[in-house]
C-alpha cells in the first residue's frame, strides 16, 4: 500500500477495481435470474448490507471504497434482476425451460 499512496494510486486502483465489480455484476445478475427467478433478490439486498456495514466499520480508505462499491452495486443489482426478467419475457434473453 505504500507504493499505491506514495505513487498517488489509489483513485486509479479504486476506479479499475469499480471496473471489474461493475463487470462481474452483470453476469451473476444473468445467471441468478436465470436459474433462480427475481426470488434471489435478497441475496443480493444482504450483500449490500454487508459491504455497506464493512465501509462503515473499515478505516482504511481504499477497503471502505472498495466495499461501498459492493454495496452499492449490489442495491442495483437488485433492480436489474427485475429488469432482467423483462428483457427475458421480450425474448432478448433464454427462457429457462422446466
Amino acid at each position: 500500500m505504500e507504493f499505491i499512496q506514495e505513487w498517488n494510486l489509489t483513485g486509479l486502483l479504486i476506479g479499475i477495481c469499480t471496473f471489474f465489480i461493475i463487470g462481474i455484476c452483470h453476469p451473476i445478475v444473468i445467471k441468478c435470474e436465470y436459474h433462480f427467478g427475481v426470488g434471489c433478490w435478497w441475496v443480493f439486498l444482504l450483500s449490500g448490507l454487508g459491504g455497506l456495514t464493512g465501509a462503515l466499520l473499515v478505516r482504511d480508505v481504499f477497503w471502505s471504497s472498495i466495499l461501498s462499491i459492493v454495496a452499492f452495486s449490489s442495491f442495483w443489482s437488485i433492480l436489474e434482476l427485475f429488469q432482467q426478467r423483462e428483457r427475458v419475457r421480450k425474448g432478448w434473453f433464454p427462457k429457462k425451460e422446466g
